[in-house]
């Protein structure tokens, strides 16, 4: 799977989505869960997805493979 395949989902502990990571190709960017779209470099991608899979933060962390647009 790539990076452009998957959308990257950080849950609440009731499982609501705080936030989501999808690369395109223009880069990354981040949707809030205010619907806000956000550009963002791949170490930012990174820096918030580190900290839930090192059991730091209390969100957990989904990753979703995503149909591509033809």
């Amino acid at each position: 799977m790539r990076n452009d395949e998957c959308i990257i989902r950080f849950l609440n502990k009731d499982g609501k989505v705080l936030q989501s990571f999808q690369k395109d190709r223009e880069g990354w960017f981040q949707v809030s869960s205010k619907g806000i779209v956000r550009r963002c470099t791949a170490e930012q991608t990174l820096s918030h997805l580190l900290p839930p899979l090192a059991g730091v933060s209390q969100a957990s962390v989904k990753v979703e493979r995503i149909q591509k647009e033809a």
